[in-house]
C-alpha cells in the first residue's frame, strides 16, 4: 500500500463505512427537523396549556411563520404574554388616585 493509496477501498469495510455515515447523517437531518418543529410548534402547546383564549390566532401565526418568520416571533409573544392582565395592570395605572400620582411624581422629583 503507498502512500497516496485510498485505505479500505473496494473491501467490505468500504461498505459498512458507507453505510454508517448514511445512517449517522440520515439521524443528524431527523433529529434537526424534529428539533425544529418542536421549537416551532412551542406557541400553540403553550396555548393549549394555559388555554389561551386565542388559540386559534397563535395556531394562524405560527403556521405563516413557516414562510415568514418574524410572524412566528408574534405568535410567541402572543403566547406567552397574557394581554388580559396587562391591560389590566394599565387600566390600574392609569385609574390610581391622583394623590398616589402626585406623591410618586414628587419622590422622583426629590430623588
Amino acid at each position: 500500500m503507498s502512500l497516496l493509496g485510498m485505505p479500505f477501498v473496494d473491501t467490505g469495510a468500504d461498505t459498512a463505512l458507507h453505510v454508517v455515515a448514511l445512517v449517522v447523517m440520515v439521524g443528524t437531518v431527523t433529529a434537526l427537523a424534529i428539533g425544529f418543529w418542536k421549537i416551532h410548534e412551542l406557541p400553540i402547546n403553550k396555548a393549549h396549556k394555559e388555554d389561551h383564549h386565542q388559540i386559534g390566532l397563535i395556531t394562524a401565526l405560527t403556521w405563516i411563520g413557516f414562510v415568514w418568520h418574524w410572524v412566528w416571533v408574534l405568535a410567541v409573544f402572543v403566547a406567552f404574554i397574557d394581554g388580559e392582565k396587562a391591560l389590566r395592570r394599565l387600566r390600574d395605572i392609569w385609574h390610581e388616585p391622583s394623590e398616589n400620582r402626585q406623591s410618586s411624581v414628587e419622590e422622583r422629583n426629590n430623588a
